[in-house]
């Protein structure tokens, strides 16, 4: 049984099963794999001739997987004690005809031939024949293979639960470490306001003394709306809100690889924009630090469902 915390975790695109079972006279092998896809791609490999079965199939793996390339194969064969041995009436008719024959001529010539047993009639060429027993149910056959691929299907989603937990615990730690980037991003922000303020003084001044008919109210309005594009607060802002809805992903049950794979595009904007505007290279560094990170986890997400 999976705990609840098991069961909360994302589920990995990649994962392999395979089974071995038999019933109502078949014996049987399941092989089960998958790997990354964009969308859900089931490909099967089953035999032939059994109503029914290849609906029940994609229906049964189509309960339980959301996302990936999937393969699936079965192969049939005919269960232990299927055959049988059986009597060849003609055969057995021409061996004991050939057998009273051969003993009329031995006591014609005074020759006694030991006594032949069963055993050895049955021994003889032709006499016996293999059997193949009655075909199975495919009603009772494709019930019995569903059953089955049930118990596959669990030990596939296992594995993939496994891997998916330790992408998690990965993407948790590049998630915290964007946490942390952009905290240090808003106080290197902070830091770079005198410095930005002075550089507007001095832009004024050199402007006012370049242009000494120009209105000063009219420059300072544009100097202002310089300084307003080079904040960078809403980038902060939205950079950690996103952290907090990818957390939330991570924590919640079901396929969340698309929702993940969305927000590392917002994140990838919200860094750019950070670099374009920073104005200082601390915070030129911390951006770079930021896509490097956002790009990391983007390739841990590919990986899940």
């Amino acid at each position: 049984m999976v705990n609840q915390a098991e069961a909360a975790s994302p589920l990995s695109m990649t994962g392999f099963a395979a089974r071995q079972g038999g019933g109502a006279g078949m014996e049987w092998a399941w092989d089960l794999r998958a790997v990354n896809g964009k969308g859900f791609d089931l490909r099967l490999r089953l035999p032939d001739g059994i109503d029914g079965l290849e609906a029940g199939v994609r229906e049964a793996v189509a309960r339980v997987v959301a996302r990936g390339s999937v393969q699936l194969g079965l192969k049939l064969a005919t269960g232990a004690g299927a055959e049988t041995l059986q009597i060849n009436p003609p055969g057995l008719t021409a061996a004991l005809a050939a057998l009273a024959t051969a003993e009329a001529q031995a006591a014609g010539q005074g020759l006694e031939l030991a006594r032949t047993s069963a055993a050895q009639v049955l021994g003889l060429r032709g006499v016996t024949q293999q059997g193949v027993a009655e075909a199975p149910d495919p009603v009772a056959l494709r019930a019995a293979l569903l059953q089955d691929l049930a118990a596959l299907l669990d030990d596939f989603n296992a594995m993939r639960r496994t891997e998916g937990a330790a992408l998690a615990r990965v993407l948790g730690a590049q998630i915290d470490r964007i946490a942390a980037l952009t905290d240090a991003a808003a106080l290197a922000a902070e830091a770079r306001r005198p410095e930005v303020a002075e550089n507007l003084r001095a832009a004024l001044a050199r402007v006012a003394d370049a242009a000494p008919g120009v209105d000063p109210a009219r420059v300072a309005g544009e100097l202002a709306m310089l300084a307003i594009k080079a904040d960078v607060t809403e980038e902060i802002d939205r950079l950690r809100t996103h952290v907090v809805a990818a957390r939330a992903h991570l924590a919640a049950d079901g396929p969340v690889g698309r929702k993940l794979e969305f927000l590392t595009q917002e994140f990838v904007r919200e860094a750019n924009t950070l670099c374009s505007k920073s104005g200082s290279a601390a915070l030129t560094a911390i951006g770079l630090d930021l896509k490097h990170v956002i790009d990391q986890m983007r390739e841990q997400i590919q990986n899940l469902e």
